[in-house]
């Protein structure tokens, strides 16, 4: 079977959950079907910097205008500009047709696209039930053509050094991240503690977050760490005691199975498709409310045993989502995809 994928997001130096989803499933597929062939296709404006990435000996560098030649393609970001011979279409999130988290022209862009590649793919991935049910509500996708693959986590070495009196965040600094509540809610942290965010300050409506900051009666214990490489992140969350992401909405939240793969007690929200990624593993707290958020960061802070049973959930829970399963199960709905359209004849 000869496999099309979008490889456009899979490139650069600050990647998303994006560029990671899109590099896991790339090498991923590669690696474990080294009889296919791979075609990874790259838009026009990335195509040269992709030269400078090492591909599989399976795979050939191809640039993506029109529609790819191979037996299925396969969208890795909710994106389809022409219809192919058999497409699969991942869809992360769709927040931005739902919340006040863009610029109106933004949002308008984003709700064609998605419309469009919803039309145009004959079967989709959703990376949680959550944006399965916002595909099939806010797309009229047929729930039978959604398939549910949830992300993976890479396993990390945990540090055996002692763990600091810190909060961590990781994320790009953004009105849905819902920071200027988190920074909010430590205020009521014990004296002692830090308030740690890791991540691009770039986001749509992150000066009003970071004003907080300025604002905040603890300012002196909050640190913009700004974009940090993953080495970096890796030591962060070896020093970190409590993992706070009250995000208002995801589609998944990598962040928060990496926390707990990296033996961080964890705090998110109830709502979007946090609680079906934390499962009994973290403390869920309604983002909206800085109270619920203080409360449970202040509950972990005083309760070694409390931070000790969910580091051990963490652990647990992360074993369910790996990267390999992902791959195979992507590769589950080509298979799919391609004994339907032969049924079908």
């Amino acid at each position: 079977m000869s496999v099309a994928l979008d490889a456009t997001y899979s490139l650069g130096r600050n990647l998303s959950g994006v560029g990671v989803y899109s590099r896991k499933i790339l090498f991923g597929l590669a690696q474990a079907h080294p009889e296919e062939q791979f075609y990874f296709h790259y838009r026009p404006h990335r195509f040269l910097r992709s030269l400078r990435d090492s591909l599989p000996a399976n795979a050939r560098r191809r640039l993506l205008t029109g529609a790819p030649g191979a037996e299925i393609f396969h969208a890795l970001n909710q994106r389809v500009d022409h219809r192919a011979r058999r497409t699969v279409t991942t869809f992360h999130d769709l927040f931005v047709m739902t919340g006040e988290y863009s610029t109106a022209d933004f949002r308008a862009r984003f709700t064609a696209q998605a419309r469009a590649a919803a039309e145009r793919s004959d079967l989709v991935i959703a990376v949680s039930k959550f944006t399965a049910a916002q595909v099939e509500s806010l797309l009229g996708v047929e729930r039978n053509r959604i398939h549910v693959i949830p992300h993976g986590v890479d396993a990390s070495v945990m540090s055996a050094g002692a763990r600091e009196k810190m909060v961590l965040f990781v994320g790009a600094i953004q009105t849905r991240k819902n920071v200027a509540r988190l920074v909010r809610a430590f205020e009521r942290m014990p004296r002692g503690w830090t308030l740690v965010l890791a991540g691009a300050a770039d986001g749509f409506g992150a000066a009003e977050e970071l004003a907080a900051i300025g604002k905040s009666t603890r300012s002196a214990d909050v640190h913009v760490a700004g974009y940090v490489s993953p080495g970096e992140l890796d030591a962060l969350y070896a020093r970190a005691s409590i993992f706070a992401f009250p995000s208002l909405d995801e589609g998944f939240g990598m962040p928060v199975l990496e926390a707990m793969a990296r033996g961080v007690a964890v705090v998110t929200s109830n709502g979007s498709a946090m609680p079906e990624v934390a499962g009994d593993a973290a403390l869920l707290v309604d983002p909206r409310s800085e109270d619920a958020i203080a409360d449970a960061m202040v509950r972990l802070a005083s309760d070694e045993g409390l931070r000790s049973t969910l580091v051990e959930r963490g652990l647990e829970r992360v074993r369910e989502f790996t990267w390999e399963r992902a791959v195979e199960s992507t590769w589950d709905v080509y298979a799919k995809l391609r004994s339907l359209t032969v049924a079908a004849r």
